[in-house]
């Protein structure tokens, strides 16, 4: 039966026997004091019908991460990076400490530490709701109903499974004032340094609140100023948002503070009612000029944070690199491999009958150059090529990337909407790189559209109709991935069309050919590349497949000196020349074990077996040295 009121007392009697109960763990307060407002807040929580011993956990209801994304965008997008330096800062490996961020319905949107090492209660993940009626006394629940920083100590929580734990939470404000949700600390056993760690969540809270005034009023001007000015960008910072004509549209708190005003009455304010010379000062301000305010209230230093983005959006241009020529089939696939060749131009074939192409291979080994040649060889080369990689974008922002969004679509959305990927490839070739990596809410909504041929942004009422080539890559097994669920089999087959496996570079024997296909895009086609150097080439296992391959020939480049006609040995870093040495990811052949023998041998005599000089020549460390010539024994 629940107790729906308790007296004052009785709350206290309570309390003072969860204190007792908790000493004997081996904390004791000394005080058997129920302050306020965790009280008022017990009160509350009798009052919600829940009882002290409680231990129900409510999991039917949690929210999925793309549902919680979408419904807090925004918040999400604004406080991830001052959650990863605040994580950071406090060193949560030792502290057994979690960073938690809830939105104003107290529902977990995302956490940061680490809770290896503790008693984490297990309803403390994303989509659980830590409201004060499903949970009683919390520092996330008490703060959204208090409107303030709350602490709640070791043994204030109601529930009895919650009293090891200690939090503290601050809210945060959106540009208007109003509650947009609260970032919490909480750890097991008593709060270490409490009034430092609520002054850090403060201070991140303010950053995450600024980052929002900007992300709300992306199409207007941010002022930022104090009095002070080596207190601009920081937490004690006055916001502003000003309209084109310099009214002021929101303000943060700290503003209304300078300015001695509360919020309805500074915002619709123009500014030449709150500073002197106004329309010189506006004209500074917006061309991104920082200086100083006159107001009665006294000088402010400023800085322009925003000015206004573009309102239209950006007309799609093919994505074509035209200070490197896409190379032909026949280089990519080089003089020794007619397989590889034969594919290609099937692939080819299959693009001008407008079938998919399923390009797949390992990372970095040069699945968007043939997707580009693809696109060169077929009858849309004359329109965009538009390339997405969909492990680059983060899943919250993919699908926005990918079908774009009206005007207003969602708070925060730019002024005038974007354009998506799919529709800037309209009439052209969409390369979708790393397509196996696409979540799955997203794979079934591309499935619609390549099922269709039909799109529409976020926010848009009306479908548009979709004309596009589709090239996808990846370097992942996608008949696994289909079979472990993780990709869509009708989308898997809706994709596949004609299947290209791109070879490892460790595969290919047309290594100096290649080598001068590259040199050639990279501007030293008059280099060779010595034998040497080419044979240590052969023997290494190139994890990273071409991509590394040009990097290394781009520090080749760098090296050399102005008469140099041949990029040998001498050109490479020893930390290079170290790791081409040293790899065993594969067997080597006998021919590179006696050539690598060989440069030892040289290296010894020349250095009259010095082996510090001869490592020094050969561009390896000593230990390295010393290893390779216990292996030659």
């Amino acid at each position: 039966m629940h107790i729906n009121t308790r007296t004052n007392e009785e709350l206290v009697d309570i309390f003072r026997a969860r204190e007792i109960a908790l000493a004997e763990r081996g904390w004791r307060s000394g005080e058997f004091v129920l302050r306020e407002p965790i009280r008022a807040s017990w009160q509350r929580s009798i009052d919600y019908g829940l009882q002290p011993d409680d231990v129900h956990v409510r999991e039917d209801d949690l929210l999925g991460a793309d549902e919680l994304y979408e419904s807090n965008r925004m918040l999400l997008d604004c406080a991830e990076p001052a959650l990863q330096h605040l994580a950071d800062r406090l060193g949560h490996h030792g502290n057994d400490g979690q960073l938690i961020l809830v939105n104003a319905q107290a529902t977990i949107l995302a956490s940061e530490g680490d809770g290896n090492n503790w008693q984490k209660p297990r309803d403390l993940g994303p989509g659980a709701c830590w409201s004060e009626a499903e949970r009683g006394t919390n520092a996330l629940g008490t703060a959204l109903v208090e409107g303030r920083s709350i602490m709640v100590g070791y043994g204030e929580h109601f529930l009895d499974r919650l009293s090891i734990f200690s939090c503290a939470a601050v809210p945060i404000r959106n540009p208007h004032g109003v509650l947009e949700g609260v970032l919490d600390l909480t750890r097991q056993g008593p709060m270490l340094q409490a009034q430092d760690s609520l002054l850090l969540l403060e201070m991140t809270a303010s950053q995450i609140e600024s980052r929002l005034f900007v992300a709300t009023f992306g199409h207007q001007y941010v002022l930022a100023f104090h009095p002070r000015q080596q207190y601009l960008d920081t937490a004690w910072q006055g916001l502003l948002a000003l309209d084109g004509e310099g009214k002021v549209l929101a303000a943060n708190a700290r503003a209304c503070e300078f300015f001695g005003l509360d919020r309805t009455q500074l915002v619709g304010q123009p500014g030449e009612s709150l500073v002197r010379d106004w329309q010189a000062r506006f004209g500074y301000l917006k061309s991104g000029t920082g200086g100083c305010l006159q107001t009665p209230r006294g000088d402010f230093f400023y800085k322009t944070l925003h000015m206004p983005e573009p309102v239209a959006v950006p007309v799609s241009q093919p994505n074509v690199r035209r200070s490197n020529p896409i190379p032909s089939l026949e280089s990519l696939a080089g003089s020794n491999n007619p397989r590889y060749l034969r594919e290609l131009n099937m692939a080819v074939r299959g693009v001008q009958h407008d079938l998919p192409i399923l390009l797949l291979g390992e990372t970095g080994s040069g699945k968007e150059w043939v997707a580009r040649a693809l696109h060169q060889n077929s009858r849309r080369a004359d329109k965009p090529f538009i390339a997405v990689n969909c492990a680059a974008i983060p899943e919250g922002l993919i699908e926005s990337e990918l079908f774009g969004y009206r005007d207003g679509a969602f708070t925060g959305a730019r002024r005038g909407g974007m354009t998506g990927r799919l529709q800037q490839a309209h009439g052209g070739t969409l390369f979708l790189d790393e397509v196996g990596d696409m979540p799955l809410a997203l794979q079934a909504r591309l499935l619609r559209v390549l099922q269709e041929r039909k799109v529409a942004p976020l926010g848009a009422g009306t479908e548009q109709d979709l004309d596009i080539n589709l090239i996808c890559a990846t370097h992942r097994d996608v008949k696994t991935l289909v079979t472990e669920s993780v990709f869509r089999e009708d989308l898997y087959y809706r994709i596949n069309g004609i299947s290209v496996c791109l070879p490892a570079l460790r595969e290919r024997r047309d290594l100096r050919e290649l080598c001068g296909t590259l040199l050639q895009r990279l501007g030293g086609g008059e280099l060779s590349l010595a034998d040497e150097l080419l044979q240590l080439f052969a023997g290494y296992h190139w994890p990273g497949n071409i991509r590394q391959l040009e990097m290394i020939l781009r520090t080749l480049l760098a090296m050399r000196l102005p008469d140099d006609s041949v990029l040998g040995l001498e050109h490479l870093p020893a930390s290079t020349m170290e790791e081409l040495l040293a790899s065993k990811a594969v067997p080597q052949s006998s021919n590179i074990h006696e050539q690598e023998q060989e440069l030892i041998r040289q290296a010894l005599a020349e250095q009259d077996g010095n082996v510090s000089a001869a490592a020094r020549t050969l561009g390896i460390s000593r230990a390295t040295l010393y290893r390779k010539l216990k292996q030659q024994s």
